[in-house]
């Protein structure tokens, strides 16, 4: 059973159940918009499986669990003298990638980021099926120029349906950015090989879906660790780290 398996199954369940049964725009749960995409998301995931079922028994059984990646580039929160890392592969229009940001990121910034146990790094990861995902990754370092990648992120990981140009633009003006500047970077492209950088990464090591994590003890210039794939609740990576720590 490949990572992305595991995954998909992992979230399969809860996804359905919150899926509103009429036709109406909003219910109780989410609303129609949501679903759509939602099930735009499963596809996507179920076609990927069944690629990697195309490749034959060895190539899809094939699981890489360990990692140790320069963290060189990336943008870094927490203490660079941290004992452990978490480097975090994320795509701005994941859903997923919001689940974990939404409910899982602020408890672990404030149990192990803001007490100088981990450090995490974030890398890009856009995927080719989300229109807006190179743009947000542009954006991101875009906004970091000026000292305002980690709120950007925050804006972008947030709304993963909001990330068209406008809406960019205008999380910019909120932020006091020079906007001009901004666009321009995003537009013109500056960080595409930077980011073309990050998805290789993500496919030496392994990572076969957003978000992907890399975990583990802190290096000289990395991390040496464990690759967990899928937007696991809080009490997973709790555990985790507590092994680590021992």
């Amino acid at each position: 059973m490949t990572n992305l398996f595991r995954y998909a199954k992992w979230l399969a369940v809860p996804l359905v159940l919150l899926m509103p049964l009429g036709a109406k725009d909003k219910e109780d749960g989410i609303t129609k918009q949501q679903a759509d995409e939602i099930l735009s998301e499963l596809k996507q995931i179920r076609q990927l499986l069944e690629k990697q079922a195309a490749a034959g028994p060895q190539q899809a059984g094939e699981q890489i669990t360990k990692a140790k990646i320069s963290i060189e580039g990336a943008y870094s929160m927490g203490s660079k003298d941290a004992p452990l890392t978490m480097v975090e592969f994320t795509d701005f229009q994941c859903p997923y990638c919001q689940r974990f940001h939404v409910n899982t990121f602020a408890e672990l910034k404030k149990d192990y980021i803001d007490t100088g146990k981990l450090r995490f790094i974030s890398r890009d990861m856009p995927l080719d099926f989300h229109p807006n995902a190179m743009q947000a990754a542009e954006a991101g370092r875009c906004a970091g120029e000026q000292g305002q990648f980690w709120s950007m992120r925050d804006r972008m990981n947030s709304n993963p349906d909001k990330l068209d140009i406008n809406n960019l633009v205008t999380w910019a003006q909120e932020l006091k950015l020079n906007v001009a500047s901004f666009r321009s970077c995003v537009e013109n492209q500056k960080y595409k090989n930077a980011i073309q950088s990050d998805l290789t990464l993500a496919q030496k090591i392994g990572a076969n879906g957003t978000p992907s994590f890399v975990l583990g003890k802190s290096t000289a210039d990395g991390v040496d660790g464990e690759l967990v794939v899928g937007a696991m609740p809080y009490q997973v990576f709790d555990q985790k780290l507590k092994d680590l720590a021992r």
